[in-house]
């Protein structure tokens, strides 16, 4: 059940491919709705909910994974883990604001915990790779798993330990840990962006792919674990 990163040793003709997806990706932002209002989110959840939130790459495709999961009620996409005020998608690409692309995760603790939520964010991307996940790189793509008490560090730790005894990753894990203390909602056209836009260029080389095997990956560690 090991994975290797799919982006290490690719032939120079694949890698100017990719390069040109992500830069296509890059501006095909530029032309949909400018709509720039960023939003700080009130980080109390609604009553019967709770709240997670995971940095793990583009955030179209986080959020399209999360959104599968029975038991998460809504995700939405946006910027954490910096100290920039109000970070827009332009200024986050800069590199310079400390932000990641980042989804907040909202969900019913009666269908599914914190530790499973860990367990996706750990499945659903390449844990490994230091600021970049597929094409897209810089630290804006880094992996970052934020946290909100003591408690959800020791379970998120627990779960890194148990994905690294299971080999599902090749090479040792460079997840960040953070106390989560500020998310900013991204712009209206980044909210359910691959419903939205299902045949976008960068939707179909990159999103659906990743999405179709994180399900493949997760239906085996599943089956694996009983």
């Amino acid at each position: 059940m090991a994975s290797k990163n799919k982006f290490t040793n690719l032939p120079f003709v694949t890698l100017v491919v990719l390069f040109f997806l992500s830069t296509v990706f890059y501006f095909n932002c530029q032309l949909f709705n400018k709509d720039t209002s960023v939003q700080k989110v009130n980080l109390e959840p609604k009553q019967g909910q709770k709240i997670a939130a995971f940095a793990e790459g583009c955030f179209w495709c986080s959020e399209h994974i999360f959104e599968s999961i029975p038991g998460v009620t809504e995700v939405v996409s946006g910027y954490a883990g910096g100290n920039t005020k109000n970070p827009t998608y332009e200024l986050v690409n800069t590199e310079t604001t400390g932000h990641a692309e980042t989804v907040l995760v909202y969900y019913d603790p009666s269908k599914i915990d914190y530790a499973e939520l860990c367990r996706i964010f750990f499945l659903s991307h390449d844990p490994t790779t230091f600021n970049r996940q597929g094409p897209d790189e810089g630290s804006s793509y880094r992996s970052i798993l934020f946290y909100s008490s003591e408690e959800e560090l020791k379970i998120a730790k627990k779960i890194q330990e148990e994905i690294k005894e299971k080999q599902i990753w090749k090479d040792p894990i460079v997840t960040e840990y953070q106390e989560l203390k500020d998310f900013y909602s991204a712009e209206q056209y980044h909210q359910n962006f691959i419903h939205n836009n299902p045949n976008q260029s960068y939707v179909r080389a990159v999103s659906i792919p990743r999405y179709n095997e994180f399900q493949a990956r997760y239906e085996l560690y599943k089956k694996a674990k009983k």
